[in-house]
Order: structure tokens, then sequence, then C-alpha cells
């Protein structure tokens, strides 16, 4: 596996580094199981400072993508992984539902409930963006 980090971009490293990671698994060049490099031979190779890899394999075991194993290393974990989206995704869209139901119920109409939703969204990413 190969990753290439961007010092130039503005965005920390080892956020770069975990959107590497999670694109591949969602790609398939990583598969569940797989092993990652060992922290010192990633940084190595990155050039970069160990603590760097090891806080983004400490967030990706965070999210459920990684599981670390003292001595072994860092593996793979996307079935684990989809099951958490599978349950976040089920819980926002119940959430969603609920919200809509309030909206129609305080008189608004499908189409000003999906302007203001997606207004709110484009909003959420230009603040994003501006961090």
């Amino acid at each position: 596996m190969f990753y290439k980090l961007t010092p130039t971009t503005g965005q920390p490293l080892y956020l770069q580094l975990m959107q590497q990671v999670r694109h591949a698994a969602e790609t398939g060049a990583l598969r569940d199981g797989d092993q990652l490099p060992g922290i010192r031979t990633l940084a190595e190779e990155l050039v970069v400072s160990p603590n760097t890899v090891a806080k983004a394999y400490c967030e990706l075991e965070h999210e459920g993508l990684l599981e670390l194993r003292q001595g072994l290393g860092a593996f793979v974990c996307v079935k684990r992984r989809t099951r958490s989206l599978e349950n976040d995704v089920n819980l926002a869209r119940r959430r969603i539902r609920d919200l809509i139901e309030q909206l129609r119920e305080d008189g608004l109409l499908d189409a000003e409930i999906r302007r203001a939703f997606e207004a709110e969204l484009l909003y959420a990413a230009e603040a994003v963006r501006k961090r």
C-alpha cells in the first residue's frame, strides 16, 4: 500500500493518512484482516514522526476501522466498521424522520424542508472548508 502525505496543503498529516486508509478500505485496496505497516516503518517511509502515524492509527481504531494488537500491529476491521456505520446511518435516518415530522406539524411543506436541509448542508460544508 502506498501513502502520500502533502505538508503544504495545510491539513494535518495524520488526517491525510486517516483519509487515505479510509479510502483504501472503501475501495477494497485494504480488506478485512489486512495488516498495516508498523508505526515506525510507515513513519520512516513517509518521513514523518512516529507520533503522526500513531495518532492516525489510534483515531482509526476509535472509529472502528482498525484494531491495534499489542506487539502484533494494526489490522483492518472493515466488517466491524460497516456494521458501526450502518447503525450510525440508521440512527441518523430516524432522527431526520422525527425532525421532518415536527417541521410538517409546524406547517412547512416538503419543498421548504428540503431547501432548508440542503442550505444547512452547504453551510456546514463551507464552515469545514474555512477551518
